[in-house]
């Protein structure tokens, strides 16, 4: 069993650092407390950090408390995941989706 890899806790504040200028691909999960299948997503998240450990971080960014992000995202509805790398978007799915499709969507793309 791999070690515990966590998820990152993204905010406005760190999403630079975090996110655009980290040396590994980035997945980003905007989330809120209120929304429903959001929380159904977030056992994946622990699941996606852990499984591709070293090629892949995992991030969450709340969306309500963190405005200048989400905007400049431009989210429309939640969750929404998105995947970056060299800070930039390389693909995105709004929505929940099963394990299997979450897996495809990151092979597609590392």
């Amino acid at each position: 069993m791999p070690a515990a890899v966590s998820v990152l806790h993204l905010t406005d504040a760190n999403f630079q650092a975090e996110v655009l200028d980290a040396p590994t691909a980035v997945l980003v999960d905007v989330w809120a407390e209120w929304c429903g299948p959001c929380r159904l997503m977030a056992p994946m998240m622990e699941w996606a950090a852990a499984d591709y450990a070293g090629r892949l971080a995992v991030g969450k960014l709340e969306a309500d408390p963190n405005p200048a992000t989400r905007d400049s995202l431009q989210i429309q509805g939640l969750p929404t995941l998105i995947l970056f790398k060299n800070g930039v978007e390389l693909a995105r799915h709004e929505g929940a989706m099963a394990k299997p499709q979450l897996q495809a969507f990151l092979d597609a793309h590392l």
